[in-house]
């Protein structure tokens, strides 16, 4: 979405007009609006290949890494259990390391050894836990929804059971909907007041309004640029280039870039923004309006998207402007819990190096997840 070579479009105090009316500063603040939506909304298409990028070549690999050195920890932990020259009170701290260390990690991979490794230690079962969470999580989603789940569900896959959930509430919403509509269709059907018919009159005057008002900027640039009039080779591809910019414009109602546009052709200059009618004004007002409405949605998808893709929770803030400097910072510090934990496995191979480690051993806080840095 390259927006180059655009001038800002504001209405400025004169001689003749010191103070701008109502009209104008709406029109000016919904301006101001827009650019600080256009600049967020440009900033994440500018930040998110490169993030992309980092994330899949950079972070990815370490978090696999570490994984890998987690299961490592677990099989050394479980064989070290069972040696000689370990006090009681030692192989009872491994045997609560392990579970705590395995339960994660099962849940990660579907490790058969880890597996049966954790069910050992925890004197539980692995899928009979899992199963009774994914019970209370079902009876959970029913309650807090509204909704019946039913009881043919493979509770082994909690995305099965929050897929059922969401396809359950979709049905719900269409058949809202559908009634809504239908309620609707029955108002509609019913004698209107004179009152309704007025109303109706006025809201579609006003839109046919509007869409003039946008009409006529289009018409003025599009006589101007017509690619089709010009005799001269280049100035040909300069003017379609153009045109394809003003056509994306009117094909959205975007008035303020269709507004930037002819200041940047000089088909209208300052005083002209200046002059702008009060009736025009609130025409325009409506429009620009609308255009922050759809900016919002869509800064709204790209940044659901975003949290979608990476697992980031709504609860945590979102800024195109610290996501890469958050990344990084994630990456140093999963650099460093690699480090640490293969300095820490290199304590398996003498028991003497181990039995101190483990005297020592404090509770180390878990390596923060992605979804959990302040973006």
């Amino acid at each position: 979405m390259t927006r180059t070579n655009l001038k800002s479009v504001s209405i400025a105090p004169g001689l003749n007009r010191p103070i701008l009316s109502k009209g104008q500063k709406a029109f000016n603040a919904l301006i101001k609006q827009l650019e600080k939506r256009r600049a967020r909304l440009g900033a994440w298409e500018a930040v998110t290949p490169a993030f992309q990028q980092k994330y899949n070549s950079t972070l990815l690999p370490l978090e696999q890494t570490y994984t890998d050195l987690q299961i490592r920890m677990v099989h050394c932990l479980d064989q070290v259990h069972g040696q000689k020259g370990l006090t009681k009170s030692e192989r009872h701290k491994i045997a609560r390391l392990i579970p705590e260390l395995a339960g994660d990690l099962v849940a990660e991979r579907d490790d058969t050894e880890l597996k049966a490794i954790y069910n050992r230690y925890s004197q539980s079962d692995y899928d009979s836990e899992a199963a009774a969470e994914l019970e209370d999580m079902k009876s959970a989603l029913e309650a807090m929804l509204g909704v019946e789940l039913g009881d043919n569900l493979d509770m082994s896959s909690p995305e099965e059971v929050l897929q059922r959930a969401h396809a359950q509430v979709q049905q719900r919403q269409a058949k809202e909907d559908a009634d809504h509509r239908a309620r609707e269709e029955r108002r509609t059907e019913r004698k209107k007041s004179p009152r309704q018919i007025a109303a109706e009159a006025r809201a579609h005057a006003e839109q046919a309004q509007i869409s003039l008002s946008i009409r006529e900027i289009y018409r003025k640039l599009a006589s101007a640029l017509h690619p089709d009039r010009e005799t001269d080779p280049l100035e040909r591809d300069r003017k379609t280039a153009l045109m394809q910019r003003v056509n994306q414009a009117y094909s959205k109602n975007n008035l303020l870039q269709l507004l930037e546009l002819q200041l940047e052709l000089e088909h209208i200059d300052q005083s002209a923004i200046n002059s702008i009618s009060e009736d025009r004004l609130r025409h325009y007002n409506k429009i620009l309006k609308g255009q922050l409405r759809e900016l919002d949605h869509e800064i709204g998808h790209v940044e659901t998207g975003f949290r979608l893709s990476y697992g980031i929770p709504p609860f945590v803030e979102l800024s195109p402007s610290t996501i890469m400097r958050n990344l990084a910072s994630e990456i140093v510090g999963l650099q460093q819990s690699v480090r640490n934990l293969e300095e820490d496995l290199l304590v398996f191979d003498d028991i003497k190096k181990f039995k101190a480690w483990l005297k020592n051993l404090r509770y180390r806080p878990p390596v923060p997840e992605f979804e959990d840095m302040p973006f």
